[in-house]
């Protein structure tokens, strides 16, 4: 820990203080839900049936059908709202990362309507089916655009340090400097670490590595949350705790206002693969083993080929168009064919247009020593004298990557998945490294989208094992949407 003027820590602490904007966030999305219904379910209705009366056939005589499509599309939109509500998709806990909130929006819809069907059916209520069939696609898809802009303008007050929960973290110091770090990388989850308190800890101190002033030991927990206006308390270790600090920290918050985290020390774990279970009044947590059903594989291998296929076929003129510059422009074949490490440890050849000098690999031995941004399993040169003109364009728009659609076709390669490394990068992995060939190596994958070359050998790693312990259909296609973006606008972590 490190010495910090007291003027500093006040000046911190005394910034504007409240836990309101979760309500009125939710609010907001409250609005604007029901504006977004409203519009789908009663433009629905006017495309479908004008701007008659039009009746709801609930009997097969006409006397008894005095519902109109008005009122009955007003009571669908109350309860839509209703079901929004009741699936808590507005909650602050969800709203402004991961794709919980998008999915309980589309759950709470789908619930809905079958709900709708199955009383229809019994009641003998006869609805127009191309009203709903309308209706429900419609309006998930406006709900989640809704939320998505939403979400684009809370991630923008959140990188300014609004609309996030003000966060005292309480344990060790590595535990504080750990977390701390890992929740300042990721402002979109809505964290603002404003003090912390560690054993033996004195005010006027930083916690190491962090911008973090320390507000005390731990007793000191309700001082420091009314002179920081933190509303969230993060437990980040309990070793060095007294016993039953932990519940004696929870029994002074106040209820509603104030929330107590536990930050357990394991990390890269998704959702799906965490449960609590209470035995005895400890809230054991399981951590399951990841594993793939045979379901989930063959989906995946199915997701490849389709969209591989598709890519080869739309992409053809581009792909001709690049081989014959390569061709033109530089001696060599078209192709550059290497060996790399794929599914279970097995050698594959991985395709690419060529985008170096035909002898590269003789060249290697002599840059190994000029190297300036890869690491010590990894070769990267941000100037790489072996690429050509053509491959140096190639490769900052992953132009040069496009031929292992082939690789996915014939199966050595998956659209998403790790980087498929060389054998020399393999002999130096360490065992739980190999982890990364229980998928399919990707063209794309975490580590692509969060930086590529601008990455530690360490971070390279984590996201691998995080993709591959945590393999989602869903998580495959957001990372192609990002990959995208990154081709397009590859900023400087290409080469």
């Amino acid at each position: 820990m490190t010495d910090a003027p007291l003027s500093s820590i006040r000046t911190s602490a005394s910034r504007p203080i409240g836990d309101r904007w979760r309500g009125r966030y939710a609010r907001w999305l409250r609005i604007s839900d029901f504006l977004a219904l409203v519009w789908v379910v009663f433009g629905t209705q006017i495309a479908w049936f004008g701007l008659g009366n039009a009746q709801v056939a609930i009997s097969a005589d006409p006397r008894f059908n005095v519902v109109s499509y008005w009122m009955f599309s007003a009571a669908l939109v109350l309860c839509w709202m209703w079901a929004l509500t009741l699936n808590d998709s507005r909650g602050h806990r969800i709203v402004g990362t991961g794709a919980t909130e998008y999915v309980r929006v589309a759950d709470a819809s789908f619930r809905l309507f079958g709900a709708i069907a199955i009383v229809a059916f019994l009641a003998g209520i006869d609805l127009a089916r191309g009203f709903l069939l309308i209706s429900l696609p419609l309006g998930i898809a406006v709900l989640l655009l809704e939320r998505w802009l939403w979400r684009q303008w809370l991630l923008a007050k959140r990188a300014s340090g609004e609309y996030s929960a003000r966060v005292l973290l309480v344990g060790s110091p590595a535990s504080v400097s750990r977390i701390a770090n890992e929740l300042a990388r990721t402002p979109s989850a809505g964290y603002l670490v404003v003090g912390a308190c560690v054993p033996a800890g004195t005010v006027g101190q930083f916690v190491e590595s962090t911008g973090v002033p320390v507000m005390g030991d731990v007793d000191a927990v309700e001082a420091a949350l009314a002179a920081t206006g933190a509303d969230t308390v993060a437990i980040t270790s309990t070793d060095e705790l007294p016993a039953d600090k932990v519940k004696q920290i929870s029994w002074g918050l106040e209820a509603g206002r104030q929330h107590l985290v536990l930050a357990p020390s394991i990390t890269d774990i998704a959702g799906p693969r965490l449960h609590t279970r209470p035995v005895a009044g400890l809230p054991l947590i399981h951590v399951e083993t990841p594993r793939f059903s045979r379901g989930q594989v063959l989906l995946k291998r199915t997701v490849d080929i389709m969209l591989s296929l598709v890519g080869i076929i739309v992409l053809s003129p581009l792909l001709a168009f690049l081989a014959l510059s390569v061709r033109l422009t530089s001696e060599g074949p078209v192709l550059f064919r290497q060996t790399r490490i794929g599914y279970r440890g097995r050698e594959f050849q991985m395709l690419k247009f060529r985008s170096m000098v035909i002898n590269a690999e003789e060249l290697l031995a002599q840059l190994q020593t000029q190297q300036d941004h890869g690491n010590a399993v990894m070769f990267k040169m941000k100037n790489d004298p072996r690429v050509t003109p053509v491959g140096r364009f190639m490769r900052k728009y992953s132009l040069d990557e496009l031929t292992q659609l082939f690789n996915v076709l014939g199966g050595s390669m998956s659209l998403v998945g790790p980087r498929p490394p060389l054998p020399r990068e393999v002999a130096q992995y360490a065992d739980h490294v190999h982890r990364r060939f229980l998928v399919r190596p990707g063209i794309t994958g975490l580590w692509q989208v969060s930086g590529r070359s601008a990455l530690s050998w360490e971070d390279t790693v984590r996201l691998d094992l995080s993709y591959v312990e945590n393999w989602t259909l869903l998580g495959d296609l957001l990372i192609l949407s990002r990959t995208a973006k990154a081709a397009l606008l590859p900023g400087d972590t290409a080469s």
